[in-house]
């Protein structure tokens, strides 16, 4: 990996760092890592869990880096998976749990609600800030969070770009569960223990079942 992307493996776990102060935003350079990263969590088949974090205690991801330009210019190349890897990985078939440290801002929010499981800091907060700077969520991600949240909350977040609490977000069980700060990768590792020692084929198969049928009305 490069410098702002970490990657560690404890046993069949395999945890992703985004590490790039001050507020772990992601240019494309960075996109190119996470794409890098998840692409070895897909191929490998000794790893079967993943946990994605940020660096410090203040910021999970605050999305696009401006600093790198405008996002939309036409010779950004972010990776084949887009921007952060995980978020465009569709077809990936393994748990991917979003372990949120801090802020979690529009594409970062977009990235972590990509996850399959998500465990946040006490002092996390989450927002979409695309229409108070003339932007509009993907319509992945929109369709992400309105499955998740009721309509009427998921509305409220898309139009006026207001901040979620962590316990909010846990109230409206968008997230498994709220930690203490300093705490979240503690529960975040015990939860990928947790799938790590169940088999590890048919936790792929649930995944995969989940993600084919998990949007159809019951019959």
């Amino acid at each position: 990996m490069g410098d702002k992307v970490h990657t560690h493996v404890n046993g069949h776990i395999f945890e992703v760092t985004l590490d790039n102060p001050k507020a772990n935003a992601i240019g494309a350079a960075v996109s190119r890592e996470m794409n890098d990263a998840f692409i070895r969590f897909r191929d490998d088949p000794e790893l079967w869990v993943a946990i994605l974090t940020g660096a410090g205690d203040r910021f999970f991801c605050t999305g696009w880096d401006l600093n790198d330009g405008a996002e939309d210019e036409p010779d950004k190349d972010f990776g084949p998976y887009g921007f952060g890897g995980v978020s465009g990985m569709f077809e990936l078939n393994k748990p991917v749990i979003m372990a949120i440290n801090g802020y979690c801002v529009a594409g970062g929010f977009e990235l972590a609600l990509s996850g399959d499981l998500m465990v946040a800091s006490e002092n996390a907060e989450f927002f979409l800030s695309e229409v108070n700077v003339g932007l509009t969520t993907s319509g992945a991600s929109i369709s992400r969070l309105m499955s998740r949240l009721p309509r009427h909350i998921a509305m409220e977040l898309l139009l006026t770009g207001r901040h979620m609490s962590a316990q909010e977000a846990l109230d409206l069980h968008l997230v498994n569960r709220v930690t203490p700060q300093g705490q979240v990768m503690d529960a975040a590792r015990e939860l990928a223990e947790t799938i790590a020692a169940a088999a590890p084929l048919s936790v792929q198969a649930e995944k995969q079942m989940v993600d084919l049928v998990g949007d159809l009305p019951p019959h």
